[in-house]
């Protein structure tokens, strides 16, 4: 099945997980030079978060999607519902 999603959100679900791949071979780096166990966990945090964020606008697409095929009134303003979507899946983040 096809991500329900528009050119513009796969594009930045896209940068989110790129910006998330770089800095998983950042960690790697760290590891591999022996770098400080604190500047570790602190970019495998920042990576963590931006997986988290590249799946919540995911299933906030496709939520919303769902929803608007559901409910014609609910399909009015898709980027305002999309990005509600998606703050309230990261408020439970």
């Amino acid at each position: 099945m096809e991500l329900p999603m528009t050119a513009d959100e796969r594009k930045s679900v896209v940068n989110r997980l790129r910006r998330a791949q770089g800095q998983i071979a950042g960690i790697i780096r760290m590891i591999e030079e022996g770098r400080d166990c604190e500047d570790v966990v602190t970019q495998l945090s920042a990576a963590s978060r931006a997986l988290d964020r590249a799946g919540f606008a995911i299933i906030a697409s496709g939520l919303q999607h769902c929803m608007s095929e559901q409910d014609p009134l609910l399909a009015g303003d898709r980027e305002e519902t999309r990005s509600r979507l998606e703050k309230l899946f990261l408020s439970l983040a």
